[in-house]
């Protein structure tokens, strides 16, 4: 299945507004949709024995800084059943980052969510386990972050050298 037959089913599924942005790109082709939409789309490509997306491949967080005040969230899904690969975009605000956890979908969301978390402070809505998982549990902030600052000492021990 195609990418542009992949948008048409969604927009077959969900109303036409489910999505905001349409990208196709011979390299990687991506919708964006808004974060409240996720869970139920993701379900559907899940779900559905047309698209059957049994592998999320990988979760992407990044910062887009102050001056555009958004982060993101960027959702590959790959099915190994029917050979064919989507992705998802979600813009977050910067100020107040929050998303849905997939985990109930696929496994694999788990640490990929929690590293979001961890790096850029991503809160991780009804994720199982949502802790730190690169940095110690007492680091303070998130060293992704555009704005971070690196903590002189950690335990008395100097971090910056």
């Amino acid at each position: 299945m195609t990418f542009l037959e992949i948008v048409e089913l969604l927009k077959t599924k969900f109303e036409d507004t489910i999505i905001n942005k349409i990208v196709s790109h011979k390299l990687m082709s991506f919708i964006e949709i808004k974060a409240e939409n996720l869970l139920k789309v993701s379900e559907f490509l899940y779900s559905n024995e047309n698209l059957y997306f049994d592998s999320l491949s990988c979760i992407t967080a990044l910062d887009n800084g102050v001056e555009k005040n958004t982060m993101e969230m960027v959702y590959n899904f790959y099915s190994i059943t029917n050979h064919h690969f989507f992705c998802i975009k979600v813009i977050l605000d910067r100020n107040n980052p929050q998303i849905e956890s997939l985990s109930s979908i696929w496994k694999t969301a788990n640490w990929h969510e929690r590293e979001a978390f961890d790096l850029l402070g991503i809160s991780v809505i009804n994720h199982p386990d949502l802790r730190r998982i690169l940095n110690p549990e007492d680091w303070q902030g998130h060293p992704l972050r555009k704005d971070y600052e690196v903590q002189e000492t950690y335990h008395d021990i100097k971090v910056k050298y």
